[in-house]
């Protein structure tokens, strides 16, 4: 093992050596990061790669990366899928992408990532739990690696990355918070403010781990069970989390979407009988009668 790999991996969150693991590969220094890191954990690794075709390279890279794999005699799986077109690219081809990747797939994402995600789920308004992502989180095993370091280690292991040239769009928000909203935070912060953020979104893991402990019995209420009486007596940080579970809703690849900030005010006002009924995305609508919910 190359002394690159074994600073790396003191930072990773692998399972035990011989593990069979999946990995999501796009074939970028990130994840292609990921599958050298596997393979030198001792992990033995199946790469599935997604190929979105919204690029011309995309296919070429597809190949790119299978031929790597073959240099490292590690499966290779490629996914075929097709993002039409029109506006909120990236959360369509993520769905897409959900739907044909196996779900304990591991990812490439590193510090970097996280510390994005926590500024952008901040951008749209999100709560205690959009503020610490993928904390614990058992297919996000790079997320204490820094991305240069990864980088610098893919540099030298002799395989070439592929380009992805929509790293550089700043039509996409993600790039725009990467190349531009964080190195502006760091020269007003005078520090690299990425461990910062990683730090805060752990402690931020740890309350929201302690209060999921705290409202294990009210999940246990389900809505048409709850009196609306007696959800009058209750904290509002109470409430909101109780109707947070209550009304999620399951979208492609099995992922839970919570009900957004302004929907559980709304709901909020129908448990307190404010409002006779409200609408919720997915076409659903949150009634209240005789001091009882249902939701249809």
């Amino acid at each position: 093992m190359s002394q690159d790999a074994s600073q790396l991996l003191k930072h990773c969150y692998f399972p035990e050596p011989g593990t069979p693991v999946r990995l999501a590969v796009s074939g970028g220094p990130d994840s292609l990061g990921l599958l050298l890191l596997a393979i030198e954990a001792g992990l033995k690794p199946t790469v599935h790669h997604v190929d979105h075709h919204a690029r011309p390279t995309s296919t070429s890279d597809a190949k790119h990366l299978k031929e790597i794999c073959a240099q490292l005699n590690v499966p290779f799986i490629l996914h075929n899928v097709v993002v039409e077109g029109g506006g909120n690219f990236e959360a369509r081809a993520r769905e897409l992408r959900f739907g044909v990747l196996p779900s304990d797939a591991l990812t490439g994402h590193t510090m970097e990532d996280l510390a994005e995600t926590v500024l952008l789920n901040m951008l749209r308004g999100a709560g205690i739990d959009g503020m610490s992502p993928m904390i614990d989180n058992p297919t996000k095993p790079l997320r204490d690696v820094r991305r240069s370091d990864l980088h610098a280690f893919v540099a030298t292991s002799g395989f070439q990355p592929v380009i992805d040239e929509t790293n550089n769009d700043m039509a996409f928000r993600r790039n725009q918070v990467r190349q531009q909203l964080l190195p502006f935070m760091d020269e007003i912060a005078g520090r690299d403010i990425t461990p910062l953020i990683a730090r805060q979104a752990k402690i931020m893991f740890e309350e929201r781990t302690w209060l999921d402990a705290l409202s294990l019995d009210d999940r246990a209420t389900s809505l048409e069970e709850a009196d609306c009486r007696e959800l009058q007596k209750w904290p509002k940080a109470r409430l909101r989390r109780w109707l947070r579970v209550q009304l999620r809703e399951i979208g492609e690849g099995g992922l839970w979407h919570p009900p957004t900030a302004d929907e559980i005010e709304r709901a909020i006002a129908v448990v307190n009988g404010e409002a006779t009924a409200m609408e919720l995305s997915g076409g659903r609508r949150l009634s209240r009668k005789d001091q009882r919910l249902t939701l249809t």
